[in-house]
């Protein structure tokens, strides 16, 4: 059902606070292995919607929110911000669908902050969202007031946040740079290494890689290493997503990309599921790392500043600006916001 949009109910940030925590609790009993029928059901559809989200990927999705919805996270993500608000605005949101729930933080913006979201899905993401939107309603019946989803055109919005493709970011500049908005384009991860990392560091790195199969911005889609480097002990620790070759779209993506490597000559290290090629991009293929050497760290941390537009988080433990540790490249914490961008500041300075 459509949102009121004239609608004069304002939810108090008490009750709105209250409704997350609820849905984070919900969210830790139905990851659980005994989890209800209704979310084995969930995962089997969302599943079958998207090839790429796999139940242990959606299961680690709504995990990760379980955990971050408690209450001293989202205390601590909005103290400092006035967020009472008696005049909600509706925020249009277009959704990426590459990960699953990868449009939540945005979702739980705009409610937080007291505004209505008039979202957009991702084709590949239709099922996810909408399913915890009714359980937030069933605990917080107003929240009916402010969720509304949309197959159609977007009208009667005040603001804009969208997420995708340098490709489809200028569609959106376009059609929306007349709003307030917030257009997100391609991000990726990277990895310094100093070749002092522990097993378990580099263990851990193999989940900022793998998880997703690599599909998501805060994916580690490059390394960057000193020279010289030896990959045996990195090697080693990417062992523990071996499995992972035995996802047909993965190992389809792994054969056609080292055809094309070698087909062209391009000289490739290669562990049987994993392939590293020595490229200055950042948006490397699924199955692919990219890899750079650098000489020494102030060239590095230069190079890094000139590419900060393509990156979105520094995975090290080599005392770099706003590094992320080893392993929490998904686990962001909610005051970890997308390229940078204060999204609830946006949402509170709407006119």
């Amino acid at each position: 059902m459509p949102i009121n949009r004239n609608s004069k109910i304002s939810m108090q940030l008490k009750q709105r606070i209250n409704g997350f925590i609820a849905l984070g609790t919900y969210l830790k009993r139905i990851v659980s292995e005994n989890g209800d029928s209704s979310a084995k059901e969930l995962f089997r559809k969302a599943e079958a919607e998207n090839g790429w989200f796999t139940q242990d990927n959606i299961r680690f999705a709504l995990e990760s929110w379980s955990e971050a919805l408690s209450e001293e996270n989202l205390q601590q993500w909005l103290y400092g911000y006035n967020i009472e608000k008696s005049n909600p605005k509706t925020v249009a949101i277009i959704m990426a669908g590459n990960v699953p729930l990868v449009g939540f933080h945005d979702f739980l913006s705009v409610l937080i902050t007291g505004n209505k979201v008039l979202a957009k899905l991702s084709s590949n993401d239709r099922t996810l969202l909408p399913f915890l939107s009714k359980y937030l309603i069933s605990v917080e019946p107003e929240f009916k007031n402010y969720i509304e989803f949309t197959e159609g055109r977007l009208i009667n919005f005040d603001a804009v946040i969208a997420t995708g493709s340098n490709n489809t970011a200028r569609y959106f500049e376009y059609y929306f740079g007349k709003y307030p908005h917030i257009i997100r384009k391609n991000r990726n991860s990277v990895a310094v290494l100093t070749g002092n990392e522990t097993v378990e560091e580099l263990t851990a790195l193999a989940n900022d890689i793998f998880r997703y199969f690599g599909l998501g911005c805060r994916n580690v889609s490059k390394l960057y290493v000193p020279e010289n480097y030896d990959f045996e002990a990195y090697f080693k620790a990417m062992y523990s997503w071996k499995e992972i070759i035995h996802n047909h779209k993965y190992i389809n993506n792994y054969d056609y990309n080292k055809a094309v490597y070698l087909m062209d000559s391009f000289p490739l290290l290669d562990n049987e599921f994993l392939l590293l090629k020595e490229d200055d991009g950042f948006s490397s293929p699924i199955s692919v790392v990219f890899y750079e050497k650098y000489s020494t760290f102030e060239k590095l941390n230069k190079e890094l500043e000139l590419q900060s537009e393509n990156i979105q988080c520094i995975v090290s433990n080599a005392n770099l600006p706003n590094e992320v540790s080893f392993g929490k490249a998904q686990t962001p914490d909610l005051w970890d916001y997308a390229d940078g961008v204060d999204t609830v500041d946006f949402l509170l300075k709407l006119p």
